[in-house]
């Protein structure tokens, strides 16, 4: 029923409207700005934008506290700039992906007006207690910043559940009312074209919570009812999961064997471990993290990702590897949050254009679709000035013009950018364009490059044997053809031997550099890889399609 499954092989750009280009002049971004820099995405090599909230919203949590599913903020634009960035976003091939944000809602909702009322018809809608439940201050999201998980409301008379803050309520996902509301939510903006969503906090909304009763069960069942609505209404969307959970647990979100459920997920768990990697230098966790997520049914993919809009969640690693990347990328105190996360931008945290590749380079590489948040094609860098979060959602840096370009206003949603290495004069999308040696232009190379090399979006990944403990190499396997990557994660230089196992392995031929690497007449490759050194290769020749369909592996 998906089209060609086209979210195999894409790559998925990661914005929010209020920090990404303001056309009206208010200070905060609008979809008109958008508008007007699909082309750069284009140019770029995106194929879908995922979008943060933009619907109407008191906006104490960047938009994640939502008063109308179905309309759109009045300082970011219409629900017709709505449209007209679709039908734009559709002449130039770009998909879009949107928020659902449907665990909670804003405490202003009617909805939650509403249930407030004992007799009302929404009273089941969330989650009440007529007493205080005894774990009422156990589970919060944001230890340090919420006080509890339940909290008193005069006017209902009553505890009302949260696992955020307690301006969001949690939805009452067990009512079908509710279930019926979120698929009329979703239909709706598949009618507008829509082609996917990025369901924010999954684990939490399928979670049935009763007052008093710690363990809670999940509802994956509901997400295959999701799943059969949303491919009725249309066969190519998607739904991509926000769930940092371990990977014998990631199985049951996809649909074990079946794979009805959702269609992709974040890996928070290779994330982790490939920061530990940048960390250290030691792959072997990493290695292990990839084998350990490397199950799932055909139509799953995993989303890879480096940095996204929240802190950098190192929950997953153990105590030792904890310490040891925050020491090397958020040493103080103030670079942390949550005691389990850093609060920065790549850029910043691993200071220098060598490691950035290196990163970047390693997360195309990955099993799964890449996603590259804005920003950071360019190196931008964060303000630890702001508070929490805030740091990494400063405004998108397009020139050396006031306001980095993003605004003509004079008071702007965030502060740009303004001063030192990474201020908008340094850093802007204007003059890394006319660079042809820039890392926005390195990065739209390497998507060009991700996007030729299929096998890592749908072939099946193997971990090969380098030697070193420092070098990670993985070979895809699809349809007659392989790719193999490798990468050194150590400051200083290694040699490896390596058998790709492969029909045909004894030419290794460089997708970077006018080389072709002979294998030893025992078929081992013997190379030296620089310090923070990565090589893309393909088996045999650059003739590579005319392959695709025969079987190269050894038997």
């Amino acid at each position: 029923m998906i089209e060609d499954l086209w979210y195999k092989n894409a790559m998925i750009y990661s914005l929010d409207l209020e920090t990404f280009m303001d056309l009206d002049g208010d200070g905060v971004g609008d979809f008109n700005g958008l508008i007007r820099r699909l082309d750069y995405l284009q140019f770029l090599g995106v194929d879908a934008i995922w979008l943060a909230p933009f619907q109407p919203t008191p906006n104490r949590d960047n938009g994640y506290d939502i008063t109308d599913y179905f309309g759109v903020d009045p300082r970011l634009g219409s629900g017709g700039d709505f449209v007209e960035f679709m039908h734009q976003a559709e002449k130039r091939g770009i998909k879009v992906l949107i928020d659902l944000v449907v665990n909670h809602t804003s405490d202003e909702h009617p909805w939650f007006q509403n249930a407030r009322d004992p007799e009302s018809s929404k009273r089941d809608w969330y989650v009440w207690s007529e007493k205080r439940p005894e774990d009422w201050n156990e589970g919060m999201v944001f230890p340090g910043r919420q006080e509890a998980t339940w909290t008193y409301d005069k006017k209902a008379k009553a505890y009302y559940f949260h696992r955020f803050f307690k301006f969001q309520p949690d939805l009452n996902m067990d009512n079908p009312s509710v279930r019926q509301e979120i698929r009329r939510v979703i239909g709706f903006w598949l009618q507008l074209g829509v082609k996917g969503f990025r369901i924010d906090a999954l684990p939490f909304m399928i979670e049935s919570v009763e007052p008093g009763k710690r363990k809670k069960e999940r509802r994956y069942d509901y997400l295959t009812e999701f799943r059969t609505f949303m491919q009725w209404r249309s066969g190519d969307a998607i739904m991509l999961g926000e769930a940092n959970v371990l990977p014998e647990e990631s199985q049951r979100y996809f649909g074990d064997e079946k794979g009805d459920r959702i269609h992709m997920m974040f890996n928070f768990y290779v994330n982790q471990h490939l920061f530990y990697a940048l960390a250290s230098g030691d792959v072997r966790p990493l290695a292990e993290a990839i084998e350990a997520t490397s199950d799932m049914p055909e139509t799953g993919q995993w989303a890879q990702f480096l940095r996204n809009h929240d802190e950098l969640d190192l929950g997953r690693l153990t105590d030792e590897q904890r310490k040891h990347v925050f020491e090397q990328f958020g040493p103080e105190e103030h670079m942390q949050l949550f005691g389990r996360g850093i609060r920065r931008r790549l850029a910043p945290m691993l200071g220098d254009r060598r490691h950035e590749e290196l990163a970047y380079s390693a997360m195309f590489s990955l099993p799964g679709t890449p996603i590259i948040r804005y920003g950071d094609e360019l190196g931008m860098g964060d303000d630890l000035d702001l508070k929490d979060r805030d740091a990494v959602r400063t405004p998108m840096q397009w020139a050396d013009t006031l306001n980095g370009g993003f605004s003509t206003a004079d008071d702007l949603v965030h502060p740009v950018i303004s001063k030192g290495v990474w201020s908008y004069e340094h850093i802007n999308v204007a003059a890394q364009r006319r660079d042809p040696s820039s890392l926005l232009n390195w990065t739209a190379k390497m998507i060009r490059l991700r996007k030729e090399c299929p096998e890592i979006g749908w072939g099946k990944c193997t971990i090969l044997d380098t030697g070193s403990p420092h070098v990670l190499a993985l070979r895809y396997d699809w349809r007659g053809n392989t790719v193999i990557v490798m990468h050194n994660f150590d400051k200083i230089p290694h040699e490896i031997a390596l058998e790709p196992g492969v029909e045909g392995g004894e030419r290794l031929s460089n997708l970077l550099a006018e080389e072709e690497h002979e294998s030893g007449e025992d078929g081992i490759h013997r190379m030296a890889l620089e310090a923070l050194d990565y090589r893309w290769f393909r088996v045999g020749g650059l003739d590579y399609v005319i392959n695709r369909g025969r079987s190269m592996i050894k038997k």
